[in-house]
């Protein structure tokens, strides 16, 4: 059976996005091990990987030590176990893979995957950084046998600077979202009821929540400034999830008067029943590439106000949410006035984002991957009818 490498920049990428694919094939008899900066002391990954190896490469894309660590680490690991398969995700190792597996691989027969989270450059990003992003893609794609994309405008620039040839360019939409834990029917009522005793709410008291790291691009002063300009004081804002600017994000809702009306939540293992106690979720972040955080609260049935960016508008329409300029920090206000004043027709607006979910469904996703897989190995397989889920 196939041996298979994922590799990403740290563990948590693997317990918020690639476990289901791990379990997946191992299921099938494939050999599924894993590679990341902390993978063999991060508890979530036990038990879901045949092997883990930890690589020391830093999240920093230009740090020049990856060259000296990582390339070596990959290039030892590759060689000596003979992966029919390795599958890159994140910036950082998808670079440093492809840089170390650019020869060997035709030695040992790997085929080298890259799944792109959306591309480091885009339009909201500085012109020099855009310029660097751009010309490592191009360099990487050489090295590259697959390439997948989850956006459509990412489909559009790997064509356009035609990172890889056309019949191994791929999208796919997204890395999947499990339809059976991420609906409304799915989370009991006890569980929602549980978050508003948690933090205090009463009854009917209008929950705002947004769940993202804490990183600059994720833009959580955006929400913050909105937030206090919100005249709703009984209105409360959650905020779930870690990073290295929690702590001056926590500094500026003091500032700004909110710390009695905004929880700082840090990780958080009940995602649905937050998102379903919340009246719309936020996500004004300026770099995406297909947000698993608006697909869960579409899932949910939750509306969502977010900035129109890449990703975002394939999953949010009109009447799906509230797809807002970045920055915009005054649309943000009155998009959270509107949902608390027509509670109705948000919650119109959170039932037709649910009934597109269907092609983002993980079952979907893994079949995808399968056929995909089976491409990669020279394998004969059938492509799928839906356009939505075609190889490109």
């Amino acid at each position: 059976m196939p041996k298979i490498l994922f590799a990403v920049n740290v563990s948590l990428f693997f317990s918020k996005f690639l476990l289901p694919l791990s379990d997946h094939f191992r299921q099938k008899g494939w050999q599924v091990d894993g590679a990341a900066l902390d993978a063999t002391t991060w508890p979530p990954c036990q038990g879901h990987f045949d092997q883990l190896f930890d690589v020391k490469w830093s999240r920093n894309p230009l740090d020049p030590k990856n060259l000296l660590r990582g390339v070596h680490q990959i290039q030892e690991l590759v060689e000596r176990e003979k992966y029919d398969l390795v599958h890159v995700h994140t910036p950082v190792p998808s670079f440093i893979a492809r840089l170390a597996l650019r020869n060997i691989r035709f030695k040992t027969g790997t085929k080298l995957i890259y799944t792109a989270h959306g591309f480091h450059f885009h339009p909201a990003g500085n012109p020099l950084t855009n310029a660097v992003f751009l010309n490592l893609e191009r360099l990487g794609g050489r090295w590259t046998d697959h390439l997948v994309v989850m956006n459509r405008e990412d489909e559009a620039a790997a064509r356009q600077y035609r990172f890889v040839p056309e019949g191994r360019l791929h999208y796919m939409p997204g890395i999947g979202l499990d339809l059976s834990r991420y609906t409304a029917e799915a989370v009991p009522e006890t569980e929602v009821e549980r978050i508003r005793t948690e933090l205090g709410l009463t009854p009917g008291q209008p929950l705002f929540s947004m769940v993202a790291e804490f990183i600059p691009r994720k833009r959580h002063q955006d929400v913050l400034l909105a937030f206090a300009q919100l005249t709703y004081p009984e209105a409360r804002l959650a905020l779930a999830g870690s990073g290295r600017l929690l702590e001056e994000m926590q500094a500026m809702a003091q500032k700004l008067g909110l710390e009695k009306r905004v929880y700082f939540l840090g990780w958080r293992q009940d995602i649905p029943a937050l998102v379903k106690a919340s009246v719309a979720t936020l996500l004004p972040s300026q770099q995406e590439g297909l947000p698993r955080s608006v697909m869960e609260s579409l899932g949910l049935g939750v509306p969502v106000i977010a900035a129109n960016i890449r990703g975002v508008h394939e999953l949010i329409q009109a009447d799906r949410g509230f797809l807002l300029e970045v920055g915009d920090v005054k649309g943000i206000t009155q998009a959270m006035r509107w949902v608390l004043e027509h509670p109705s027709q948000a919650r119109a607006m959170g039932k037709k984002g649910q009934e597109h979910m269907n092609i983002y469904d993980i079952r979907h996703i893994l079949h995808l991957h399968e056929l995909l897989y089976a491409d990669a190995l020279g394998q004969p397989y059938e492509r799928p009818s839906n356009p939505e889920a075609s190889h490109a």
